[in-house]
């Protein structure tokens, strides 16, 4: 399974708990195994936040957009109409 495991109480408001307690009795699981698996899933779509560059600090997700295609000042000209 999982090795030791550790017990965390959890509020749930009401409409989130009965579609619990339905979907467990749905699948027959118990409803700690889903919310243990919805963790997981969560857990596992954030990992990249969870890496650590070799400074220790966090390593974010980046986007490169590649190769400036227009200078600045050529920009603003298109975006002010001072382009003919």
């Amino acid at each position: 399974m999982h090795g030791s495991m550790q017990k965390l109480q959890i509020l749930f408001p009401d409409p989130q708990m009965d579609a619990l307690r339905r979907l467990a009795r749905i699948e027959d699981r118990p409803i700690s195994e889903l919310v243990r698996r919805a963790v997981e899933r969560d857990l596992e779509q954030r990992s990249n936040l969870l890496q650590r560059n070799r400074h220790g600090t966090a390593v974010f997700p980046t986007f490169d957009g590649g190769q400036v295609l227009a200078t600045a000042s050529r920009m603003k000209s298109v975006i002010y109409g001072d382009e003919a």
